[in-house]
């Protein structure tokens, strides 16, 4: 891994191999600040993943952000270049939980 985009396309990855539906929304003038930088849906569970690489931090607004998401029911993460074995384990949980491979 050698930066953030590493870290994006195994996430990337790993929505791929669970047939995980998933959008990267684009920040413009119109959209709250601090969205992950990964929607996804796990069979019908909603999941925001915000990407870090080396000793980057997600910033307030992305924590008040992820704090929401918890909020209201999802789960948010977020997913350094430490952690991508614990996001597929917990990936593969939430596939589990919410209806299995199917």
């Amino acid at each position: 891994m050698r930066n953030e985009k590493d870290v994006k396309e195994r996430v990337k990855r790993v929505f791929r191999k669970y047939g995980i539906w998933y959008t990267m929304p684009h920040q413009a003038g119109y959209s709250q600040p601090g969205v992950p930088d990964f929607l996804a849906c796990v069979r019908g569970h909603f999941l925001g993943v915000e990407t870090k690489f080396g000793k980057n931090k997600p910033t307030a607004m992305q924590n008040r952000q992820i704090a929401e998401i918890k909020k209201a029911g999802g789960t948010a993460i977020v997913v350094t270049d430490k952690n991508l074995d614990q996001f597929e384990s917990l990936v593969y949980d939430l596939v589990m939980r919410w209806g299995g491979q199917g």
